[in-house]
């Protein structure tokens, strides 16, 4: 068996690398549906596709023994994930994948300092040497700040939620089932982008509203099926589920050094399929943004990660 933290380094660049593509894949999807109504069938899928590892997993008794902290924590997290989700989704409409994803980035610098923010944790003056940087790299990424785009802002809305997410993940994951926890959130996402749709898209020709068969068999394309099973099984359940996990053994801003490789992943993914390319000043502001990220995880030597069997996430309950 492998070691807790070789386990858990695998499956943590394995999902750098999913969500990486899910760029490509999710800007593909924004061509049938609108942002919220597709963020509404992804996470209810997404939550679907949990369902069976919960039910082996032997949590089933976390709804009875976890009750109102379990569906607290599943609703708030899950606000800030929807939020997330939103700015960025809508973000990839405006900008390019490959700005997409090294802005989403800048999440990891966030990190520490939000932990400090809401937690009081230490942090070094690298932390702040790498926001810094990271601005620095947005700033060379988009052409300075008169040539932000709206896409640009929406997905560093989106990166400051991420950050936000992770921080607030590894408070309540060492003391949630982790899979329950995961599954709700999923849930909750749906309903939230869901009943956004229902108010906020006066275009109901892009939202699952439409009760037409056209419309549906439309929808139903291999590619579009493909795309979201991409979003919902793997991006999403498989990820989220994973971050959740690993977070388990590792604290939040650990974690979030492996994130460094997405939107590396990403701008290859981009490069490949919309061939994308990147100005000299781009690469530039890139590497700023990916310096910043190694920075904040690096610069602390005196941080130690708290590691536990990564079998215990999954293994089932002995006493079910």
């Amino acid at each position: 068996m492998l070691h807790s933290t070789r386990f858990a380094l695998f499956m943590l660049v394995l999902v750098c690398a999913i969500w990486g593509v899910g760029f490509v894949v999710t800007e593909h999807a924004l061509g049938k549906l609108s942002t919220q109504s597709l963020n509404a069938l992804r996470f209810a899928l997404a939550a679907l596709s949990l369902l069976p590892l919960w039910y082996w997993s032997g949590n089933r008794r976390a709804f009875a023994e976890h009750g109102k902290m379990l569906l607290g924590a599943s609703a708030g997290l899950g606000f800030v994930l929807f939020l997330a989700f939103y700015t960025q989704t809508e973000g990839l409409r405006h900008t390019s994948v490959s700005n997409a994803g090294f802005i989403t980035g800048m999440l990891v610098p966030l990190v520490p300092l939000l932990n400090w923010l809401l937690f009081r944790q230490r942090i070094g003056k690298h932390v702040l040497i790498a926001v810094a940087l990271s601005s620095l790299g947005l700033w060379l990424l988009t052409g300075g700040a008169s040539a932000l785009n709206k896409g640009d802002l929406l997905v560093l809305a989106g990166a400051v939620g991420y950050a936000t997410h992770i921080v607030l993940t590894g408070h309540y994951a060492r003391k949630l089932p982790v899979l329950a926890l995961a599954m709700l959130q999923m849930v909750a996402v749906s309903v939230y982008s869901l009943l956004a749709s229902a108010i906020f898209d006066a275009d109901r020709s892009q939202t699952v509203f439409v009760l037409s068969v056209e419309h549906w068999a439309n929808l139903l394309t291999p590619d579009i099926i493909g795309a979201f099973i991409w979003m919902a099984v793997l991006s999403t359940a498989f990820g989220f589920w994973v971050q959740t996990h690993c977070q388990q053994m590792l604290e939040a801003h650990k974690v979030a050094l492996v994130f460094a490789l997405e939107p590396i992943f990403a701008h290859i993914a981009g490069a490949i399929w919309l061939d994308e390319r990147l100005t000299l000043a781009g690469w530039l502001g890139a590497g700023a943004i990916i310096g910043a990220m190694l920075l904040a995880e690096l610069g602390d030597r005196k941080a130690n990660a708290k590691l536990h069997p990564g079998d215990l996430a999954v293994a089932p309950d002995p006493g079910d």
